[in-house]
């Protein structure tokens, strides 16, 4: 009999997702949990488990396409004759495929499920360069953590996305490129030498001369970029946002020299040498200290109960910028957390941003944000809030300049806070006491120890 399989509600109210690609095609036999394809929702990339054990009889949607929750995804052929007409409700429940989140059935057995082999024979073991570096700079490790995915070429989503619009075999890059991750230029590359296909306009040919006005041919006068995925849902989050919380931001220079020469001293010890500990840790511990005294930049606005909630932990989010948009995954109970663990946990966010594969778990919630523009060689901006807090710190880059110290001038380390606030929970005197709490700390370390 056919089964049809239907894109199942993915989390927080997510409507739609992007089939990135599929791991299966017809004809192939499945198991039950086999992963059958990668899609793309507004917030991360997930893979689609199988419902049923049996054989691919069709695929409804191409890669690269857009499907609603609830249509139609992909039919398989099941052991099992024809259903009856009318089946009994119990039996039809019991039979029934489950509402998936992106997990899958219960397995039947302890056996690994198996997956259609691919043409490549390489292991991925490091995720793929082409994923833009994550706002957390200080924290990013240079070999992202491995995988034991041994059938597949070792892309990320992105390349592998970025190659299906050019026309170019993923498979064929691999062959060429050998045991290391593909990159978006080793696919930009292949296409240029090979011809690959110009039904897209992203694709700049370096080696083409560059036309003198009034001789541009045919030559594409613009780039059209659908807006969908991470992009689309954070550009509707940030108008929502932009439109409904009435923003404030107060800036703060401060004077970190102490803190950069606690740093140097910290990644001297060597029972700390495996936490990356870097400013952005400094902040992002200051902050949780300072939330506990002012609560209300830790809070929400709950329009609906007409009420304002306040949290009594942190969940700290982190802005990463990523090729596929801005996201802010955020660490469960930051508060709780000691200066190396808090360093792993900012490490382990990055990596995983890094490798795309940040999951819509680790980017629900969150009670304050902080986001590392310093990273960019910024001093200071004007951050949005994210929908549902009612603060963000933007820390901004560590300069050395003359500075007034015990009363003469100096060269020191400094650094500009700004920090954005919903005017409706906190007001100017509460975020100003925040900015100069988490201030007084970064000039003093010390003053960590009068806080709890």
């Amino acid at each position: 009999m056919i089964e049809e399989f239907r894109l199942p509600d993915l989390g927080e109210g997510l409507t739609e997702a992007d089939v990135v690609q599929w791991l299966v095609a017809p004809g192939d036999t499945v198991t039950l949990n086999q992963t059958l394809a990668e899609v793309e929702t507004a917030k991360a990339v997930v893979e689609l488990p199988s419902p049923f054990d049996g054989t691919v009889s069709s695929l409804h949607a191409e890669a690269g396409s857009t499907v609603a929750v609830g249509a139609p995804l992909i039919a398989f052929e099941v052991a099992g004759g024809e259903a009856p007409d009318d089946p009994p409700a119990a039996e039809s429940e019991d039979k029934a495929p489950p509402n998936l989140v992106g997990y899958g059935a219960a397995p039947s057995s302890t056996g690994r499920p198996a997956r259609r082999a691919r043409r490549s024979a390489s292991s991925p073991s490091t995720a793929d360069t082409a994923v833009l570096e994550a706002a957390p700079h200080d924290a990013v490790s240079e070999t992202p953590p491995p995988t034991d995915r041994r059938e597949r070429p070792r892309s990320t989503p992105p390349v592998r996305a970025y190659a299906k619009r050019l026309g170019v075999d993923i498979v064929l890059v691999a062959a060429e490129v050998g045991d290391r991750v593909i990159t978006r230029a080793d696919v930009a590359a292949y296409a240029e030498r090979t011809g690959g296909s110009d039904e897209t306009s992203t694709v700049e040919k370096p080696s083409a001369p560059r036309p003198e006005i009034g001789q541009m041919g045919e030559r594409e006068r613009e780039t059209r970029i659908p807006i969908r995925g991470v992009r689309k849902h954070t550009a509707a989050a940030m108008v929502h946002s932009a439109f409904t919380a009435p923003h404030v931001t107060t800036f703060h220079t401060v004077d970190v020299t102490a803190t950069m020469d606690l740093i140097a001293n910290l990644r001297a010890d060597r029972s700390l040498a495996e936490h990356r500990i870097g400013p952005l840790v400094l902040v992002a511990k200051a902050a949780c200290l300072a939330l506990s005294r002012t609560p209300g930049l830790n809070s929400r606005w709950d329009e609906e109960a007409g009420e304002i909630v306040q949290p009594h932990y942190v969940d700290l989010g982190i802005a990463a910028a990523t090729e596929r948009g801005l996201i802010v995954p955020n660490i469960r109970d930051a508060d709780q957390l000691a200066l190396p663990q808090l360093a792993d946990a900012i490490s382990a966010l990055t990596e995983t941003a890094r490798a795309g594969k940040t999951s819509p778990a680790e980017l629900a919630g969150g009670t304050f944000s902080i986001t590392n523009i310093g990273v960019f060689g910024i001093d200071a901006g004007t951050p949005i809030l994210p929908p549902g807090q009612s603060g963000i710190l933007a820390v901004g880059a560590v300069r050395r300049q003359p500075w007034e110290y015990r009363g003469e001038i100096a060269l020191r380390q400094m650094m500009t806070l700004s920090l954005s606030f919903d005017h409706r929970i906190v007001d100017g005197a509460e975020g100003a006491r925040f900015v100069k709490d988490v201030a007084d700390i970064l000039e003093e370390p010390g003053r960590a120890m009068l806080m709890r």
